[in-house]
């Protein structure tokens, strides 16, 4: 089974990868982006099959490594 995280920082959190890709897109021409925000993928190939397992094994990574809880938030999606 394979898992897809979408880690993004939490609303509110500044994010000054984001910004500057919005200025750098700006300064490109594309004026019509107001804002932009930067996150990661990450793909994991599991063993498990029981996708509730899966899910929660994810979930453990996330917590454990994958993600700065403090600051991102994650969603797991089991492909």
């Amino acid at each position: 089974m394979k898992a897809r995280v979408h880690i993004m920082l939490k609303t509110g959190v500044l994010d000054p990868q984001g910004e500057a890709v919005r200025h750098a897109l700006g300064s490109m021409g594309f004026d019509g982006v107001s804002g932009v925000r930067q996150g990661k993928v990450i793909e994991l190939d599991l063993a498990e099959t029981d996708e509730s397992a899966a899910r929660a094994e994810v979930e453990k990574m996330c917590e454990a490594l994958l993600a700065n809880t403090v600051i991102e938030r994650y969603d797991v999606e089991l492909i």
